[in-house]
Parts: structure tokens; sequence; C-alpha cells
């Protein structure tokens, strides 16, 4: 069997970001940084850079549908994630795709600078079709108190969302607490156990992409085999140095470090 056909693949399902922080630049940079064969089917492009967004423009769910033909037809992935999908007809698109891997869905809503990239009437159609078909969704607070309709400020409010969330149909939740004061305290539900992930807050405003580089890293560590806890585990701590290291690119939020070196330790891991 050649090398190629050994590789690891994932694809992510998200919307452009031409400054290369966020979005599917972002997704393939972390695939390739994790030794995984990436592929994209863009939602939605943009018109950004690190100071701020100005267009988005979405794409038509025809031609959504033909770039996700296209691809699992030819190359099957062994995981694939979702980023900005922008209304309802993409996410009907998705839905309705199958996809013999672990599905991993990133909500995400606005971008950093607070530019909306899910219009309100598709969270509901995100609820019902795409979340039943998750096997993680990687909510970060704001998200998580959009889709429950609770407020998400601590660590028990995030476990209580994670419990309303995988009640919506996801076999698993991961509630990022990145806007928390303090360290940065992230909590997985999964097989009906919590697990928090703990890492050092920087003092920096260079987090650019920040979320869409997580649920990359941990959906190439999925496609590569790893368990949900080691693959969040190792994202964890990928992303927390990719923070650390970021290169300041940039006159606003610049994005970070996805070169940042792959991080196999569990020592940020508490069960409860």
């Amino acid at each position: 069997m050649s090398l190629v056909n050994k590789i690891a693949v994932a694809l992510t399902i998200a919307g452009s970001d031409p400054s290369g922080g966020a979005g599917v630049q972002a997704d393939l940079k972390t695939f390739h940084q994790h030794r995984v064969y990436g592929m994209s089917a863009i939602t939605l492009v943009t018109v950004q850079n690190t100071v701020g967004v100005s267009r988005v423009e979405l794409l038509s769910p025809e031609l959504i549908a033909q770039q996700l033909e296209a691809v699992l037809l030819d190359i099957p992935p062994d995981a694939v994630k979702t980023g900005a999908l922008g209304g309802i007809a993409a996410i009907e698109v998705i839905a309705a795709a199958r996809f013999n891997c672990p599905l991993i869905v990133d909500p995400v809503m606005i971008s950093k600078h607070g530019a909306p990239l899910m219009a309100e009437a598709a969270r509901e159609a995100l609820k019902t079709l795409l979340l039943p078909r998750a096997t993680l969704v990687t909510p970060n607070l704001h998200e998580a108190e959009a889709i429950t309709g609770m407020v998400v400020d601590s660590v028990e409010s995030m476990k209580e969302a994670a419990r309303r969330i995988q009640g919506m149909g996801s076999k698993a939740v991961l509630v990022k607490g990145g806007h928390l004061e303090g360290d940065a305290i992230d909590v997985l539900l999964a097989d009906g156990v919590f697990t928090e992930f703990c890492s050092v807050r920087f003092p920096t405003q260079h987090t650019h992409g920040t979320g869409c580089t997580y649920s990359a890293a941990i959906t190439a560590l999925t496609a590569r085999g790893l368990g949900l806890v080691e693959a969040v585990s190792a994202a964890k701590n990928f992303i927390t140095e990719a923070i650390r290291t970021a290169p300041g690119l940039g006159s606003g939020s610049g994005p970070v470090n996805h070169l940042a070196g792959s991080i196999y330790a569990f020592d940020t891991i508490k069960v409860s």
C-alpha cells in the first residue's frame, strides 16, 4: 500500500478568510501541521483582515452540494468538521450529506470582530438538523448561550449547557471557556463523564481563528484515530502553544501560530 493510501484525510466545510487566520485557511494549515491530508468545501466568502470584516457573501446551496459530492465520492474523509455555514440552506445541504466518519460541528455564529456568520433563523436548523448528526459540538460561551438560551458564565453553567446541547442529539459536547476570567478551562461531556481541560491564559490580542484552529486540530487527531478525550487534550495543548507563540501579524487581532508543534501530553485532564 502506498503512503498516499495510508495518510489520514479530513474535510472542512466552512467559510473563507482571505487573511488566512480563520476559516478554511486555518483549518487546512492545522490539518497539515497534524500530518493529515486536508480537503475543503467553502460555504461563504468573507472580506476581512485582522482589523475587521467588511463583507460576507454566501455561496449557493447547489455549489456547496457539488463541492461535497466531488470530494466525498473521490476521497472519503476519516473525519469532517463544519465551521461558518451562513444560513439554513447550507445547513440543510450538510445535514443531507452522507459522512461515514465522525462529524465535528463548530457552531460559528459571529467573527472575532463581531460580524454575523450565521443568520439567526439558521440557529434552529443547526439544532434540529445538524446537532443530532454530530459526534462532537464545540461551542464557545456565546454560542452555548445562543443554542441553549441560558446564561453560560461559569464552569458549572458550562456543564449544564453541555447537558442541554447533548440532549439535542450530539454524542459529545465541548464547551470552551476562553471568555472566562482566569485560566482557560474547557469542559467536555462524553459518555456521561465530564472532563476539564485547563491551560494558562496569555495576555495577547492575537487570537484570531482560535476556535477554528482548535476544532480543526480535534478533527485532524480524530481522523488519525485518537479517542475523543485524547484528541481534545492534544488539540488543547496545540492551540495553547499556538496562542502563546502567535506571530503578531497585522494591526488588529492577529492569527495564532499554525506552525506550533503538536504536543501529545495529557496532564491537563481532570475527570469529574
